[in-house]
């Protein structure tokens, strides 16, 4: 039976049969049996179970009584539900909030309903958003990290388990229509291809339709983009510039919803909005950069910046008067005064496309909330704004790049004078860009650190705007209770009369973990105690526990773009730890840990409780290293892989890893009368990945390092009609990714020597002198055959670049080092004297 009519039992029988009483009576409408009966459901059990034919069979139909089981339709009153939420942006971002970036769609909701300004993450991007469509915390989710970190625990093996429904799954089977636009970053990177398991993706998950990209970020003008489960790609064929995800999904979802609302104008809507902005890459229109521009907003640089902020929020009310700022961080960001005219000139135009990305995402964002209005549902919608999964992202370092894939391999240094290069094309589709960490700590006024640190507020303390005009009189007003992303999903359900499930698909449910916020849609209550008492944080070694207004969190010993080094081995103990007041100290600005020593000690016993109850133990520092950890993608264990016909869309999750490894690719090709040209294999793109392919009949290797240097080995001849055997051979050097899991790096990046062969004969021999540690540019895909969205190299040719030569066979063998006992232990004892030193 189709999940719009899927139906109950009568609630007497259901409260029988699984022992636990409905929230809310049953509501019935129109003649049961007829077809446009309807019923809620007790919810306690999802699917609800068939219900009992209640019409007469006769040996014939005349004498018999037809009847159909009810729709099941939400309780009466329950309201449509608009759930937004943007990507890498601090408390400092929106004008809603004292920013100097214009956010007039937030501002709406803010003054048609509340502002909260103690609304927190978990500081960084998968992890939030398990949390959000869950309501349990990260950690319980599988996320405690982003899917492309995942490793073999219970806590971060980036899998979302069946007994967490999503809150897309419990609004469907009660009968909602469900959505999500935008980014996915809660399906395993190791299930995103075409060969599924596709439980993990939003379709998977309860939400009936999804428009959007799968993994942490896109690029915004070619991205991964899907329909459900297909890749699609509505961009191809419109001249660069004109065509921009921000505003796609938008229409999308407009598209979405008015499709619904004019089939069923009665069944109420929920959509999930999760935007790429502003994520790197920074990907605005022109028209919004130009706008930002001209406003001149930064050119006093970025501690005016943070001062005018801190200014304009005490102004507007949204944080205490008594609030301290606390210094600037001279030490690891460069004061403006200090820097060269070209890191002057490079940075303002960094922030300005970064501010034109916020703001144009912020008005595509009010398109969708206006589109809720024109059909006349906007008054019975609740809409929940929340601006950033985490604080503003640091990861472009203190210069900035014109290439995020750079940092992810380490190369975070890039000078101002180099990157100015790409001045002209910034944010455009030429680049995969970031901005320096000096805007990204003006972005988290009043708070300080960034995105990944779960101990300080600038990682976690997000903001909120929430409307519902038929419910929410309190217009405009603030309010400071503590609230977490795990308390979306039962303030959503509260909110729509419903119930969490005890029982989805046979499987007993895990409790939600966070404490529904509606209390504060009123008036009388906005003063009220927060209700969510106690609250763990942790990120990648870096933790925090808040505990009735108190927060003991450890001090920051690593920044952001510091991701390459050996990770602290004891990171619940190996700490200094820091105390704050948060109901007497808004910013973190004043440490009370030397003054009660005793409150440390308390609140973290109180933290191992929390980790022990929520899987997050073990405990791991890592950064980098988590990407290449295995895990079990349907490559894992295999040396050999062979295609036979062209094939695209392959994810970087799913597919052949050459990177730390020597590999040999052998590719058998007929080649017609007149010569041929095209792709024979690629991965990756323009910000980092490879490619075999025949130029000009040539054949052609390349390895593109980061947009920085293309490596090329070329045949000198032309490929003759007939068949013909092309081969590529890489000898790595290094020890390989094992290194890794021994907290060394010593074993990735290494040189290499290339050798490509036609016909069994060396015909180009080159030597790498440094390879990619990490990973390729992770938006683009594996293809075979042509080269879907960004090329390797835009001056050999441009995607989609189809192969004209038959493909016989291709070949990839893969032979990944391994560490020899003597290697271990030579690494064991480095580790060794490392901790002792430390």
């Amino acid at each position: 039976m189709l999940k719009y009519l899927r139906t109950i039992v009568p609630a007497a029988i259901a409260i029988a049969m699984v022992g636990v009483a409905p929230v809310h009576a049953q509501q019935v409408t129109g003649t049961p049996g007829s077809p446009g009966a309807t019923t809620t459901i007790p919810g306690n059990q999802l699917p609800p179970p068939d219900p009992k034919f209640g019409g007469v069979i006769k040996d014939d139909a005349l004498q018999s009584k037809p009847w159909w089981a009810p729709r099941v339709v939400p309780p009466k009153g329950a309201p449509n539900v608009l759930l937004i939420i943007t990507d890498d942006a601090g408390f400092g971002v929106p004008g809603t909030f004292g920013g100097v970036i214009p956010t007039p769609s937030m501002d709406r909701i803010a003054n048609e309903g509340l502002r909260y300004n103690r609304i927190f993450s978990t500081a960084l991007c998968s992890p939030t958003r398990a949390a959000l469509i869950t309501g349990r915390n990260h950690h319980s989710a599988g996320f405690g990290v982003v899917s492309e970190q995942s490793t073999g625990f219970p806590g971060y093996n980036s899998i979302i388990g069946k007994d967490k429904a999503t809150i897309g799954r419990i609004l469907l089977d009660n009968g909602y229509a469900t959505s999500w636009f935008g980014k996915d970053h809660n399906t395993p990177a190791f299930a995103a291809s075409q060969v599924g398991p596709f439980d993990q993706w939003p379709t998977g998950m309860g939400f009936e339709y999804f428009y959007g990209f799968v993994g942490g970020d896109s690029n915004q003008w070619q991205p991964n983009l899907f329909r459900n489960t297909t890749q699609i790609y509505p961009f191809e064929g419109k001249a660069p510039g004109t065509w921009n995800l921000v505003t796609a999904m938008a229409d999308d979802a407009i598209d979405y919803m008015t499709r619904i609302h004019q089939t069923d104008p009665n069944r109420p809507i929920f959509i999930k909005y999760a935007p790429g902005a502003t994520h790197a890459p920074h990907h605005p229109m022109k028209e919004w950069v130009d706008k930002v521009h001209a406003m001149h907003l930064f050119d006093d640089g970025y501690e005016k910046l943070r001062e005018r902020i801190f200014a304009n929020q005490k102004r507007l009310g949204v944080i205490p008067q008594d609030a301290q700022l606390t210094p600037w961080p001279a030490e690891i960001l460069k004061p403006w005064d200090k820097l060269t005219a070209d890191e002057k000139r490079l940075f303002i135009r960094q922030v300005e496309v970064f501010a034109a990305f916020a703001a144009y995402n912020d008005h595509e964002i009010g398109r969708v909330i206006q589109a809720f209005q024109d059909l006349g549902k906007l008054d019975n919608t609740l809409v929940i704004y929340i601006n950033g999964d985490n604080g503003t992202s640091a990861e472009g370092g203190p210069l900035g790049t014109p290439n995020e894939v750079a940092w992810f391999n380490g190369v975070s240094n890039m000078p101002a004078e180099m990157q100015l290069k790409w001045y002209d094309v910034w944010g455009t589709e030429q680049t995969y860009n970031h901005m320096s960490a000096g805007w990204s700590w003006a972005f988290d006024t009043p708070f300080d650190w960034f995105k990944q640190n779960a101990s300080r507020l600038g990682g976690t303390n997000q903001n909120m705007v929430v409307s519902w005009p038929a419910r929410i009189k309190d217009k405009g007003a603030l309010r400071e209770q503590f609230v977490h992303v795990i308390d979306v999903v039962p303030t959503i359900l509260e909110a729509a009369g419903l119930s969490a499930p005890e029982v989805v698909d046979g499987i007993k449910q895990a409790p939600i973990e966070g404490t529904s916020f509606a209390y504060t849609f009123d008036a009388a209550n906005a003063k009220a105690p927060s209700r969510h008492k106690t609250q763990y944080f942790e990120m990648m070694g870096q933790w925090a526990l808040y505990h009735d207004g108190w927060l003991l969190g450890t001090k920051v010993n690593r920044a952001p773009w510091e991701a390459f080094g050996p990770a602290n081995p004891d990171p619940l103990n190996n700490q200094e730890f820091q105390l704050y007041d948060l109901s007497r100290d808004f910013t973190q600005s004043e440490d009370l840990a030397a003054k009660h020593p005793e409150k440390v000690k308390d609140l973290k016993q109180m933290f191992v409780a929390e980790a022990k109850k929520h899987q997050v133990f073990p405990l791991d520092a890592s950064v980098a290293a988590r990407i290449v950890a295995p895990r079990p993608n349907i490559t894992a264990g295999r040396t050999e892989f062979v295609y036979t016909r062209p094939m695209t869309g392959l994810p970087q999750g799913d597919s052949p890893m050459l990177l730390n490894a020597s590999y040999t690719i052998t590719a058998a090709i007929e080649v017609p009368q007149g010569g041929a040209e095209g792709m024979i294999l690629t991965s990756g793109g323009r910000f980092a990945g490879y490619g075999f392919y025949l130029l000009g009949g040539k054949p052609v290797f390349l390895w593109n390092l980061v947009d920085l240097e293309r490596l090329k080995w070329e045949g000198p001849d032309a490929l003759t009609p007939g068949p013909h055997t092309l081969e590529f051979d890489f000898q790595y050097e290094g020890l390989g990714a094992g290194t890794l899991a021994l907290n060394n790096f010593s074993g990735v990046g290494r040189p290499g020597t290339g050798t490509l062969k036609v016909d069994g004969k060396a015909v180009a021999t080159k030597r790498m002198e440094k390879t990619l540690p990490m990973i390729l540019q992770w938006d683009e895909s594996f293809d075979i055959g042509s080269d879907t969205l960004t090329g390797v190299n835009d001056a050999d040719y441009r995607p989609p670049f189809p192969l004209t030569a038959k493909l016989v066979k291709l070949t990839i063998k893969v032979d990944r080092p391994e560490l020899s006992p003597a290697d271990i232990k030579k690494l064991e004892e480095g580790v060794a004297k490392a901790a002792d030193a430390k």
